[in-house]
């Protein structure tokens, strides 16, 4: 009954996702703003708000190890999108085309999520109110990142100058704010049923809240990413698509420090377990690999895959099992 539970309620955030990132790219072109920004900001955002509600409803519920898991296990994943995204475009190397252009996002995802990981060590015990002062950083991190991406737009690409065309047939900007509304207001309702699923889950299997929300809640949160990133691609809109997973890493992390405003039992940096530092670390080496893999000139293959996706891919494996042999099952 609870494996039900958890894949219907799965599917359905996955569908409320998807109109969330359909109507979200319907007022993007109504308000014409630009395409990397509507990707890095817009719609990293959208697609990132099941792990947002995921994390907060996992707080009500007392399981604050499944709300970290969740929000670091989806960096890993994200990247694991990023070799996707390269395996599938093989003939036609997007990632190397845009990689100057998502060099500065990924710089700062792997800033962010560097500054999250020394936070968790650190240990700084010092509060505003009741939010920890390291999550207050971690956010304004996020925001000096998006000022320096959209600074950086403004006066480095010819294309933010350029004006939006809206395309024939788009729906009026109410009719995207209004899908937009209840796509946000069914994703609401609908992720307790999850995360209450998956903390009984934990709880069958003996995985523990640290492993499952690393892997089973970061994956299907993460599925709205998939989604919009293939379809921005299909759709041309390689800029859009890549800075969607770069993005969703950076939103992340505002996510996490963001959590603590919610958590009102003491710092939330400072209650997630240790074993979540190995999860962060991961986070890390493979945010650093995609951008590496984006920036060299590297034309090497393994069969029909790239290198640089064969090693994300293999990293993101290995470290699933090094997490479950670890024991990342408090």
């Amino acid at each position: 009954m609870v494996w039900g539970i958890f894949f219907a309620s799965a599917a359905l955030i996955v569908f409320a996702a998807m109109q969330l990132a359909k109507y979200g790219d319907v007022i993007a072109v109504r308000t014409r703003l630009g395409g990397m920004f509507i990707g890095v900001l817009l719609l990293a955002g959208v697609t990132s708000l099941p792990e947002v509600l995921t994390t907060i409803s996992s707080l009500s519920q007392g399981v604050p190890n499944l709300a970290a898991g969740n929000l670091l296990g989806s960096n890993l994943f994200n990247m694991f999108l990023l070799a996707i995204l390269d395996l599938l475009h093989r003939k036609d190397r997007i990632l190397r085309k845009a990689a100057l252009k998502h060099a500065l996002t990924g710089s700062l995802t792997v800033f962010m999520i560097g500054l999250v990981v020394f936070f968790i060590l650190a240990d700084i015990d010092l509060k505003i109110g009741w939010v920890g002062l390291d999550s207050i950083m971690v956010m304004l991190a996020y925001f000096a990142g998006v000022y320096l991406i959209q600074t950086s737009q403004v006066h480095g690409s010819a294309q933010a100058a350029e004006a939006v065309e809206i395309p024939e047939g788009t729906p009026p900007l109410w009719q995207g704010l209004l899908g937009f509304g209840l796509a946000a207001a069914a994703l609401v309702v609908i992720t307790p049923w999850m995360v209450e699923s998956s903390a009984e889950i934990a709880v069958i299997t003996g995985l523990g809240e640290s492993f499952v929300g690393t892997t089973l809640v970061a994956i299907v949160t993460s599925l709205p990413e998939l989604v919009t990133t293939l379809a921005a691609v299909k759709l041309g809109a390689d800029d859009m698509a890549i800075g969607n997973l770069f993005g969703s890493n950076m939103f992340n992390m505002f996510a996490l420090g963001l959590t603590d405003v919610f958590y009102l039992q003491g710092r939330f940096l400072g209650v997630i377990d240790p074993a979540f530092l190995l999860v962060g670390m991961l986070g890390l080496l493979m945010t650093g690999m995609g951008l590496i893999g984006n920036l060299a000139r590297l034309e090497r293959r393994v069969l029909f895959i790239e290198v640089d996706a064969l090693v994300l891919m293999a990293t993101y494996f290995a470290g699933l099992w090094l997490l479950y042999s670890r024991g990342a099952t408090p």
